[in-house]
């Protein structure tokens, strides 16, 4: 263990005991594992010296760029003078305590607590939980059931995988759990058919209110959406779409969830998503940029209305995880979030880099292989298209997708793709000579799908 591990050697280990997430390890083995060494800025370092643009900041999270020091120093900081304890048993840590205040803080006036987990996809589990306890406290248990929408992404856990409407994830495991429904998604390239985005948005927002009169208002809990799906490909919904999902919700009585794992801390230009298009929701799991990815810890927003339940109607709340308020991970968190408060990040994304991004990714629109091209704040999808006119897609998007993404990566940008959508999300440091650079090297990997694929 002394000895530096050679890149073959690590290799061999991986593929011999270590299984990745979203992975087919037969075909990964097979092929080899890409081993990333180091970071900083917006760039990374693979195992053979190769250097990337990383697009897509880590997995949505790495918000404030790698190699932030004053990070590393608050987590060394407290490590040493605590490590860790729980938050169980009537006890927290002064770090934990700081956090929420911090988060309360940019939440908006009706949004005062925060439950601290370890992941987005704990968020989603522990807000499911509390979203039915806090009807059975109210003396309404039959409210069980949680509306989601197909293609969204909620996490992988099985709460989060049922919540989740993608299909492949519910053939593994025999998903979804009883009590979880979907409705469609917000896509109108895909699904608007002749209407405009404004009226597409309004029939997909109502379809919400057709399967509440279909399960029966007294029995539906909550429906949980993300601002902008993000796995999902960067659905943007139309302009009229939250406003009309947040009228049915309240009018019908159940919660407003919005999952803010992505969006939240900045991304689209707002402290959080549902600032971004207007709404109050009752429950938001966070994570990702909480802390910019560097060390583990996610949460649940709790809206004053379920808090003053479940703080004076419920009692003990059997629900909580041994890391919850972690103090390393909330100090290094705290940290994160100074530096996007003194560095104005939200600001900057919102009046400057914001707009700038928006530009280059805009001007993809007129290349011959993409149908549209949509962002907000530092988020960006990207619909390729066989037929611009018709909006008509690929055959396989699948293969699509991926063939440009690939192009990309073997020119050093770090892309995402979701079927036929390209997608971006980029550090809110990136600078304008950086998407200047993302810009181009997507550009020519259109070129490249261009002139080798025909339909």
């Amino acid at each position: 263990m002394n000895e530096k591990p050679t890149i073959s050697n690590l290799a061999a280990i991986d593929a011999a005991h270590h299984i990745h997430p979203f992975s087919d390890m037969k075909e990964l083995n097979a092929k080899g594992t890409r081993i990333i060494e180091r970071a900083e800025g917006r760039h990374i370092w693979d195992s053979t010296g190769k250097k990337y643009l990383d697009g897509f900041a880590g997995l949505w999270c790495v918000n404030v760029g790698y190699g932030r020091k004053s990070i590393a120093d608050a987590a060394y900081r407290q490590m040493q003078e605590l490590p860790y304890y729980n938050s169980f048993f009537g006890t927290t840590t002064p770090p934990a305590i700081l956090l929420a205040q911090k988060i309360a803080s940019h939440a908006g006036p009706h949004m005062n607590r925060v439950f601290f987990t370890n992941s987005g996809s704990e968020a989603t589990d522990t807000w499911f939980r509390m979203a039915r306890v806090y009807w059975k406290a109210l003396g309404m248990p039959e409210k069980t059931l949680v509306i989601a929408r197909r293609n969204g992404y909620h996490g992988s856990t099985v709460a989060g995988a049922s919540l989740g409407g993608m299909k492949l994830m519910h053939e593994q495991g025999n998903l979804p759990i009883d009590g979880i429904h979907h409705i469609g998604q917000p896509y109108w390239y895909a699904e608007g058919g002749d209407l405009s985005p404004e009226e597409f948005g309004l029939q997909a927002a109502r379809e919400l209110e057709a399967k509440i009169d279909e399960l029966g208002e007294d029995k539906v809990a909550a429906f949980v959406a993300e601002p902008i799906q993000g796995a999902g490909g960067v659905i943007i919904p139309p302009d009229t779409y939250w406003p009309e999902i947040s009228r049915i919700c309240k009018a019908r009585n159940i919660l407003l969830v919005s999952d803010e794992v992505i969006c939240g801390f900045g991304r689209l230009g707002s402290w959080f998503g549902y600032q971004h298009y207007g709404f109050e929701p009752d429950l938001a799991p966070i994570a990702k940029g909480l802390s910019s990815g560097y060390l583990p810890i996610g949460g649940v927003l709790v809206s004053d209305r379920v808090a003053d339940v479940m703080v004076n109607e419920v009692g003990d709340f059997f629900h909580g995880y041994t890391y919850s308020g972690h103090p390393v991970a909330a100090a290094a968190a705290l940290e994160n979030l100074r530096i996007i408060e003194d560095e104005g990040l939200v600001e900057r994304i919102r009046d400057d880099i914001g707009p700038y991004f928006a530009k280059g990714w805009k001007s993809l629109e007129a290349h011959p292989v993409v149908g549209q091209a949509d962002c907000v704040g530092l988020i960006g999808g990207l619909q390729l298209a066989a037929d611009k006119a018709t909006r008509r897609r690929y055959a396989k998007p699948d293969d699509i997708g991926s063939l440009v993404r690939n192009h990309c990566l073997e020119n050093g940008l770090i892309m995402r793709a979701t079927a036929d959508r390209m997608l971006a999300s980029p550090a809110f440091t990136i600078t304008r000579g950086e998407v200047d650079e993302m810009v181009g090297t997507l550009s020519k990997a259109l070129d490249h799908l261009a002139e080798t694929v025909t339909e």
